[in-house]
């Protein structure tokens, strides 16, 4: 069973601190992939991680759904 974060993640929800330049989202082309992609920004940096990569990284730094600097509400 999906988590919520999770749920959001592949309905393009992007996760993030504006302050810190942190986000967390999956990139629409692995939207309904059976193991999906995501991206991790920090900064000026950019690294591919897991799902549960992901879902580690939003807990662990309390990340809310943001509007990201580029993409918008949504990676879609």
């Amino acid at each position: 069973m999906r988590t919520l974060i999770e749920a959001n993640l592949c309905d393009g929800v992007i996760y993030g601190d504006n302050v810190n330049l942190e986000y967390v989202y999956m990139p629409a082309s692995e939207i309904g992939v059976k193991n999906p992609i995501c991206v991790f920004e920090e900064n000026s940096s950019r690294e591919d991680i897991s799902m549960s990569e992901a879902l580690t990284i939003i807990r662990k730094r309390s990340l809310k759904p943001v509007k990201h600097p580029r993409l918008g509400i949504s990676s879609c």
